[in-house]
């Protein structure tokens, strides 16, 4: 009817068009700003969101690592709270995110009681830590997702290796792709730092790093990467990374597709180098000792890492000792692989073994004995070997130590088992024992946990090493009622240790409190 001008010229007509008008503005305007409300609380539903004191104190008591975002209103936190939805996700299990809006009513009277003021901070939003129901610390590193992630799987360990000011000339590398991808396009050469951030070598080497990478600029490329976690132990193994920190440095770009097989040139046998040590065999072996009546004797094989690395020490005592007329002593050597009565009678069971022989009897057994200097300095002064340490397993812990023979038993009774495979003369594992077996204490009431151990160079500890992906030491195993849940990465410190069970323990608590609430 509002085609007829009549109509449109009509007083009543003019009236009622113009509040459908008002209608529609006011109905678009809302429409826009619930658009906007829903945009802006577009979160995570893993970050929890806080508003009553008493919510606020069950969360604290029922969660142990909690990181709280304070705002001084519903869109001042926009920003972090994107971000912190990402991070929720990366922690989930093992940290809790919360957000309390300072700005509503109820909000307003949580922060009051905490007596957190976020409108007094840069872009109106606070970021504070919870730890074991208590305030913990400010979070004041870097708000990027890599951080808070690490923040939040060890709130009490180092910060990243980048988060560092001085280290800003270092390239660091976060996945296999970039680490490819480096090589590939970079012409100068580049020297890479394989490192774990609990590793305190590593840490000593940073400084020295970043100060090298500061250097002359533009010749060469100083990249770190934290190689520490499960999914880089293909790339440890092409790189032959053993230990913390392994250097590399690649002059060239990697090869666009696979090289071909190289010949290995064969090793020369020992006995048919240029050495002055004496080889013997089950035949001659004890001829030869009542000839010499102090010998030093090396049981080898010729596989063998530290025989190898020991073996141009002991070559060279030998050209001291063996050739002196007035020598205290002789050195010799015998290939446990092709000897074996003579390794068997001695009861050889690992390489090397050194023995020192006085008139044909087996005197001493010398596991200190390594270098060319002190082999000569026993042989002049033959004494009695300091006592060996103690094992692990001799020392008292609440560490259990298991095998192939009671592993699964054992696992199968606990709910938690934090499970750490290791090799005595590993320094990486002598390191972590002591924090392990702290960890264990304080949990050693509790029937529903354990901290175990397992010596995978023993016996048949080999094989169950083998089937358990132990592929380096130590290795950490998280078991759930002797199901394999997943590897431990965290920080090898007490804190870190104590801190993994207490996350898995307060988990535990909260679905009690749960089932509980629903009944």
């Amino acid at each position: 009817f509002l085609t007829s001008p009549e109509k449109r010229n009509d007083p009543l007509t003019k009236a009622f068009v113009k509040r459908v008008c008002v209608c529609v503005c006011v109905c678009v305007c809302v429409l826009h700003q619930a658009g906007l409300l829903l945009e802006a609380v577009k979160v995570s539903p893993l970050i929890e969101k806080v508003s009553d004191h008493k919510d606020f104190k069950k969360l604290l008591r029922t969660r142990t690592n909690v990181l709280v975002l304070y705002t001084n209103t519903a869109s001042s936190g926009d920003s972090h709270l994107k971000l912190l939805s990402d991070v929720a996700q990366a922690v989930k299990g093992q940290g809790t995110i919360a957000w309390v809006n300072c700005g509503d009513p109820e909000g307003r009277k949580l922060c009051k009681k905490v007596k957190v003021d976020p409108g007094s901070r840069r872009g109106g939003a606070e970021l504070l830590h919870y730890k074991d129901g208590t305030f913990h610390t400010e979070y004041n590193r870097p708000a990027t997702f890599k951080s808070m992630v690490a923040f939040l799987k060890d709130p009490s360990g180092p910060s990243l290796w980048e988060e560092n000011p001085e280290a800003k000339d270092v390239v660091h590398i976060e996945t296999e792709k970039d680490f490819r991808k480096l090589l590939k396009r970079e012409e100068r050469p580049v020297l890479l730092m394989f490192y774990a951030p609990w590793c305190g070598v590593c840490k000593r080497m940073q400084p020295i790093f970043q100060q090298a990478a500061t250097g002359p600029r533009g010749k060469y490329v100083l990249a770190g990467m934290n190689v520490h976690p499960a999914e880089f132990d293909g790339l440890k193994q092409e790189f032959n990374v053993k230990g913390y920190p392994t250097f590399c440095l690649s002059s060239q770009t990697t090869p666009e597709g696979p090289r071909p097989p190289q010949p290995k040139t064969p090793e020369v046998p020992w006995p048919e180098t240029d050495s002055q040590v004496f080889h013997l065999t089950d035949e001659g072996f004890d001829s030869f000792l009542e000839e010499h009546p102090a010998a030093l004797v090396m049981f080898y094989a010729p596989w063998c890492g530290h025989c190898k690395k020991m073996k141009p020490e002991y070559d060279e005592a030998a050209r001291v000792l063996n050739r002196a007329s007035d020598s205290p002593g002789v050195v010799a050597a015998v290939d446990s692989t092709l000897q074996k009565a003579v390794s068997e009678r001695f009861k050889i069971s690992g390489f090397p073994t050194v023995k020192y022989f006085e008139r044909g009897e087996d005197k001493y057994t010398l596991p200190h004995l390594r270098s060319k200097d002190k082999i000569i300095e026993f042989m002049h002064n033959p004494e009695a070997p300091p006592p060996p340490e103690r094992s692990w397993e001799d020392q008292p812990s609440s560490v259990s130590h298991l095998g192939l023979e009671d592993f699964r038993e054992a696992l199968k009774k606990k709910k938690h088992a934090l499970v750490m495979f290791y090799a005595p003369w590993c320094p990486h594992c002598k390191n972590a024992v002591p924090h392990f077996s702290t960890a264990a204490e304080v949990f050693r009431d509790d029937r529903k946990i354990v901290y175990a151990a397992v010596d995978c160079t023993r016996g048949q500890n080999q094989e169950l090493c083998k089937q358990e992906g132990v592929e380096g030491y130590p290795t950490f195993n998280h078991y759930n009622y002797g199901k394999f849940v997943e590897k431990y990465n965290g920080d090898r410190g007490e804190t870190g240790f104590i801190g993994f069970m207490r996350s898995l323990r307060g988990r535990d608590q909260e679905k009690v409190v749960k089932r509980k609430e629903e009944l």
